[in-house]
């Protein structure tokens, strides 16, 4: 995304075929459905109360950098409420994109406080001595071929039709629903070799950074300084919950800070494994979020999002 970003920053023509960007999103999708397990969908239901918390943080979180974002750096309503949204980064881009919003300056706001959550929450957990840091790392289990047909398979159709039903972000969304099905329910183990899942991680990266064209290093300069605002604003909010959290409900620190923190579900599982917390509780509350803020984003942003004009008006 830089070095694409960078390119197109520089004045490059920079574009992807739409089948590209299509498979590639797909491929994400898939990636992503991977994660869900029936016992992570079980888990969700263990916990309702810190869900329910979750739910509440991540809606103050967004209309709270959203406020930010509009009052302090006159963002439109439509981008700024994408952009405070924590988690979904591919979805939110392709619903920016649906509805004319800043691109741009989304795309730095959101991997702005992704990339600073996952530097900083290893740091933290190191600091409080609540998580060891090891070399483990999560080795997720590659499919049979039989498997990675039918998710191919399922992925592309059950897109298709989300697409034909003008559903937003549908071919990423698409992907990942058919392959949760498939693995919710047990009849599918494993995902994707890990070398397509870095493609589509690169491929993604890539199609942010072509958003970046014709974007002045001014205007980028005070996108990041929207991203910093609109982090420490979201983090404050998040820090509140988790404190609620840790001192009244009496959850695990470093389980709740990982759960609650605003970054992307495949990101912070990771981290999880890595830092010896519970997959199992921070998969449940991100799988939670990733599916309310994939519900509830279209129409909060039809709702007090700005008006959209024809391009006749």
């Amino acid at each position: 995304m830089i070095a694409v970003g960078a390119a197109a920053m520089a004045g490059r023509p920079l574009a992807m075929p739409p089948l590209i960007v299509q498979t590639i999103l797909m491929t994400l999708g898939v990636s992503l459905g991977s994660m869900v397990t029936p016992e992570l969908i079980s888990g969700m239901a263990r916990y309702p109360a810190s869900i329910a918390l979750l739910a509440a943080a991540t809606f103050c979180a967004t209309f709270a950098s959203s406020f930010y974002l509009q009052r302090i750096h006159g963002w439109d309503r439509t981008s700024a409420l994408l952009a405070g949204t924590p988690g979904a980064l591919s979805q939110i881009t392709m619903l920016a994109n649906e509805k004319g919003a800043d691109v741009a300056g989304i795309a730095v706001v959101q991997t702005f406080r992704v990339i600073v959550l996952t530097a900083a929450l290893p740091i933290l957990l190191a600091l409080t001595g609540t998580a060891g840091l090891s070399a483990v790392s999560g080795q997720f289990e590659t499919a049979p071929v039989w498997a990675l047909i039918l998710l191919a398979a399922t992925a592309v159709l059950v897109s298709y039709v989300l697409h034909r039903l003008n559903f937003p972000a549908s071919w990423m969304f698409g992907a990942m629903l058919g392959s949760a099905v498939l693995h919710g329910t047990g009849f599918v183990h494993g995902g994707l070799p890990r070398e397509l899942y870095a493609a589509a991680l690169i491929g993604i990266g890539t199609l942010i950074g072509t958003r970046f064209a014709r974007i002045r290093v001014r205007t980028f300069v005070s996108h990041l300084k929207a991203a910093l605002g609109s982090f420490l604003i979201a983090a404050s909010i998040s820090a509140i919950f988790v404190a609620f959290m840790v001192l009244v409900i009496g959850a695990s620190f470093s389980d709740t800070v990982v759960a609650f923190a605003p970054g992307a579900m495949d990101a912070m599982l990771a981290l999880a494994l890595t830092l010896h917390i519970d997959p199992l509780f921070v998969g449940a509350h991100h799988l939670s979020r990733f599916m309310f803020v994939s519900i509830t984003t279209p129409g909060i942003v039809h709702l007090f999002g700005k008006p959209q004009v024809d391009a006749d008006d």
